[in-house]
């Protein structure tokens, strides 16, 4: 079957090249198939004998996946098992990307003292910049290839062991005739005759969203004029009142008054402090002097008027 379409991604490396050593199959790719390389760098894949079609590294950095390519976009990869009867894989027009990472629920934080997030990337809770960039390539794969960015399949979490997990028979490996007819993206975890539970419960949605331009837009800051900042600045009613004394009867104030009352509050909060500082201070000093209560809580009483005083005259 002849390849169509451009069969180098933009920008990735072929310093890993391996279709010199195994050939493939060529094909006309229509399912994505995403695994993770459970380990922090790009994999030797046995000198190609296991490799995908590509491997996305995280630049943490520059804050994107660096792409290396290891067979064309149409030609078939070794990153899957083939057993023998049963259904092909490898060679069934399926793309396949590695990612530079773990789905292991063990590593979700630490690894070997490194740190999630910052030396490697634990996919299942990837930054959205690295599912953009995931992105970015499932767009050009549709563009380019067609292969149509749609996923209608539970992504497990991996959970290794363990019921419910994404290995082995999870629940949502395919079937073969299911795998022969499936259209759009998938996991290392849907593919028969497979038993990993790569990647995991990987946001592919996210991916997909980013993929069809689906995600809302941030909202951008309007900029304003000096004389427009200045308009707003001195428009009535633009703060509320922060002075409980007088909020009920004038609840929003223009800025001159609101820096007088914010002066009256602060002087409040300033009193109280003093007054409980200067309690604690007369307390500590008359531990151990043998001063009768009266005598005591009148030397409080004392301290805290004059601290009073002196926070309100601002001395």
């Amino acid at each position: 079957m002849a390849k169509t379409g451009p069969q180098k991604y933009p920008g990735a490396s072929t310093a890993y090249w391996y279709q010199d050593t195994y050939g493939g199959s060529a094909m006309e790719s229509n399912v994505g198939v995403i695994h993770t390389t459970e380990g922090r760098t790009v994999p030797s894949y046995g000198g190609g004998a296991s490799a995908p079609n590509f491997t996305a590294l995280p630049d943490f950095r520059t804050k994107k996946l660096r792409w290396y390519q290891h067979f064309d976009f149409d030609v078939s990869s070794r990153a899957l098992v083939n057993r023998p009867g049963g259904v092909d894989t490898n060679t069934a027009n399926a793309v396949q990307v590695e990612l530079v990472g773990t789905c292991d629920e063990r590593h979700a934080t630490t690894w070997d003292g490194e740190r999630a997030g910052v030396d490697y990337l634990f996919w299942p809770a990837a930054p959205d910049w690295a599912l953009a960039e995931l992105g970015k390539f499932v767009k050009w794969a549709h563009d380019q290839h067609r292969v149509q960015p749609r996923s209608t399949l539970v992504w497990k979490p991996y959970k290794k062991g363990q019921v419910g997990g994404s290995y082995g028979a999870n629940g949502v490996r395919l079937t073969g005739a299911q795998w022969n007819a499936y259209y759009g993206w998938l996991g290392h975890q849907h593919v028969p005759e497979n038993d990993h539970g790569d990647p995991g419960d990987l946001d592919f949605a996210r991916v997909l969203a980013h993929a069809t331009g689906s995600n809302p837009p941030e909202e951008e800051d309007m900029p304003i004029s000096d004389a427009d900042a200045r308009k707003i600045w001195l428009t009535d009613g633009f703060f509320k009142n922060p002075n409980p004394a007088t909020a009920k009867e004038n609840p929003y104030i223009t800025p001159a008054t609101g820096l007088r009352n914010i002066e009256i509050v602060t002087r409040r909060m300033e009193a109280t402090l003093a007054a409980q500082t200067a309690a604690i201070t007369a307390l500590a000093g008359k531990v151990g002097s043998g001063d009768d209560t009266e005598t005591i809580v009148a030397a409080v009483r004392q301290a805290i008027t004059d601290a009073v005083a002196k926070a309100d005259t601002g001395a």
